[in-house]
């Protein structure tokens, strides 16, 4: 015989649900019916505190706006018989005391549903309750994070379109992909005509194949790029610019992009070469001037008055041990007043010296051999009223002789301290 199946208890079936539901009649007081065991956990109200009583006796709305939004809700079932979701509300709830008491902030989303008899009329309204709390600041905190990437972002694209210098990008194979507004002024193209390989077309056609090959030989190696060619600006005139680029590796040491910019350096370009070649032709006059006195004198006097007020440190050193005969305004400016005139470098200058310096003028001294320095780092030695300071010179050692024998060096330095100090900030 079968066993009588037992009488389901439907309200313990409905309090044991695992959400948060509330029953409510459909009278406009939306009389409290019955809820689950959940809905009381979460309202943190016994149900013998809430079931019986109207809808905001029971759940005091936390604001007229609130309210009203509830009422409307439960009026839509009413008249269409169908589900309503309601906006997002704040609902706060109080702490038991154990837990320190107070009002902690809740947010919920509310689904009334309506239930209808076998008649098609409305028997009651349930309503669903989801804790959206969490969600509410996850999302803000994610909306948070985003605005501080965009202001990010945005300060980032306006430091490459203020920068005084040209900002460009390349991917790991080399292949250039982001040009700033700078770069792009100055050729006139727009940047996806630069984009690729195109930028070597505004090269000046004697410099495009070694750029190309130096700047393939960085990317294979990997090793930080500089160089320097001449680039058509946007009116078809060629100047010379300085471009420099390092790697950026990931977290495995690979190579994820390459950051590069450049400068400008067709005027200081051009004064170094005019010094070199002024350089150059003074050994020249120097040689000549020494074979004899008499002219040697007028040129001395000439020269010395057109070296004197130069803007770059010149000075003559003579004999081994390199003792100072000629030192213009620019190189005793250097020195902070230091007696020069008269003096060897050891003694006049032994910081210098100590640098490396006093050795190399003996190397050209007894070779004969011209050294240029580009850039060169130097320290120069404290003043009455200074600390020592480092600073960066472009020079040039060579040797003079008398009647085939070397009788001194000439020194000519040009200060590219702010050159380099740029140059590093980009980096």
């Amino acid at each position: 015989m079968l066993t009588p199946t037992p009488a389901l208890d439907y309200q313990q079936v409905f309090r044991a649900l695992p959400e948060n539901f509330l029953l409510i009649a459909p009278n406009e007081e939306a009389t409290i019916l019955d809820n689950t065991d959940s809905h009381v956990a979460v309202s943190l109200k016994s149900r013998e505190e809430a079931v019986g009583k109207p809808f905001f006796e029971a759940y005091p709305a936390s604001s007229e706006s609130g309210a009203a939004q509830i009422r409307e809700s439960h009026a839509h079932v009413r008249r269409y018989l169908e589900p309503h979701t309601m906006p997002l509300i704040r609902y706060d709830l109080a702490r038991p005391a154990e837990q320190g008491g107070g009002l902690e902030e809740f947010y919920w989303q509310a689904t009334h549903y309506p239930v209808l008899g076998t008649d098609g009329q409305l028997r009651y309204i349930l309503q669903r309750t989801q804790n959206v709390t969490e969600q509410r600041r996850t999302a803000l905190a994610a909306a948070e994070t985003q605005r501080k990437l965009a202001d990010e972002q945005e300060r980032t694209q306006f430091m490459l379109s203020s920068l005084p210098v040209f900002v460009w990008t390349a991917t790991a194979a080399g292949q250039r992909d982001y040009f700033n507004p700078r770069w792009l002024e100055y050729t006139g193209k727009a940047l996806a005509d630069e984009q690729g390989e195109q930028w070597l077309a505004d090269l000046h056609p004697d410099d495009r194949e070694r750029v190309r090959t130096q700047w393939a030989q960085a990317v294979v190696a990997g090793t930080p790029y500089q160089v320097e060619y001449r680039l058509r600006r946007h009116d078809g005139q060629y100047r010379w610019i300085l471009s420099r680029a390092h790697p950026r590796r990931d977290a495995d040491g690979q190579i994820s992009l390459w950051v590069g910019g450049a400068t400008d350096i067709h005027d200081q370009k051009l004064l170094v070469q005019e010094i070199l070649e002024a350089n150059e032709q003074q050994a020249v006059l120097s040689e000549q001037a020494y074979q004899s006195y008499q002219l040697a004198e007028s040129q001395r006097i000439t020269y010395q008055g057109l070296f004197m007020q130069a803007p770059a440190p010149i000075c003559i050193l003579r004999g081994a041990e390199h003792r100072f005969e000629f030192v213009n305004a620019a190189c005793q400016a250097l020195y902070f007043g230091r007696q020069l005139l008269g003096r060897s470098l050891a003694e006049a200058l032994p910081e210098i010296a100590a640098q490396g310096f006093g050795q190399l003028l003996d190397q050209v001294y007894t070779s004969g051999e011209t050294y240029t320095a580009s850039e060169q780092p130097v320290e120069l030695p404290a003043g009455p009223d200074a600390a020592a300071r480092p600073a960066y010179f472009t020079f040039t050692y060579q040797r003079f002789s008398e009647q085939g024998q070397a009788a001194g060096i000439l020194v000519f330095a040009f200060d590219v301290t702010e050159q380099v100090r740029a140059h590093k900030l980009l980096e």
